[in-house]
């Protein structure tokens, strides 16, 4: 049997896609986020270099691998919006863009907090660093964009290529600390070799990304819900919907 995927693609039926789905994945993120605490905070040993303050990691990291993923992801959706012109490939990019900015902030600030006891700053203008917070601005300044522009259709338009210019900068945020001489740690997990940290460290942290990444799928469809109604107000269905029918 053979599952019409495409069919998705239509406002009205993602819209009530979304809504069956944003409990399961908002339930899920509030339980792992939960279990991921708990583990950081009373399971995971303490760092026999960092001590205690290594723990802000179980947010920071998640954060910050957050940040960069959606942005690709708005990426992705920006560029099938250019080359189909399809009306919920625009309204995904901008309803993942609020929460690509909340973790690119939170990541900022986290980092910060890491910083200071471990380099004695709350901030450097090291090259992962210095990334990092363009990437915030890219977010800012995409979604000021959209608000500048009164015309959805162009503000789209404008926001997807401004989108696709700045992914270049996800690479450079992912493989800084390669490329320069930086005081930023290198990455603890990679695909490539056995990760450097103990097990039940990995254990919370990816459980907190997981936790991050359920949330943000959940919130980005919360807000494309809300796109879908104020675009699509002129049809009978939003109507309906509106009127409590």
């Amino acid at each position: 049997m053979s599952i019409a995927w495409f069919k998705f693609a239509a406002p009205m039926t993602f819209y009530h896609l979304a809504g069956r789905l944003i409990p399961w994945f908002a339930w899920s993120s509030g339980i792992l986020a939960a279990l991921g605490i708990y583990i950081a905070f009373f399971v995971a040993p303490t760092d026999f270099q960092q001590g205690e303050a290594y723990r802000v990691i179980f947010i920071h990291v998640p954060a910050a691998w957050m940040s960069m993923f959606i942005y690709m992801i708005m990426a992705f959706w920006a560029a099938v919006g250019l080359a189909w012109n399809t009306r919920l490939s625009f309204m995904m990019a901008r309803a993942l863009a609020p929460t690509g900015a909340v973790f690119a902030f939170l990541s900022l600030w986290t980092g910060a907090f890491w910083g200071k006891p471990m380099w004695g700053a709350w901030w450097v203008w090291d090259a992962r660093l210095t990334s990092a917070l363009i990437l915030f601005f890219l977010y800012v300044g995409i979604m000021s964009l959209w608000s500048a522009i009164d015309d959805q259709r162009r503000g789209d338009k404008a926001g997807a290529l401004l989108i696709l210019v700045g992914a270049i900068n996800v690479p450079i945020i992912y493989f800084s600390v390669k490329w320069w001489n930086t005081l930023h740690q290198g990455a603890s997990i990679s695909i490539m070799k056995a990760p450097t940290m103990a097990t039940i460290m990995l254990t919370g942290m990816l459980v907190m990304a997981i936790a991050a990444w359920f949330y943000a799928i959940a919130a980005a469809l919360v807000r494309v819900r809300g796109i879908i109604l104020e675009r699509e107000r002129h049809t009978e269905w939003v109507a309906e919907i509106l009127e409590g029918k």
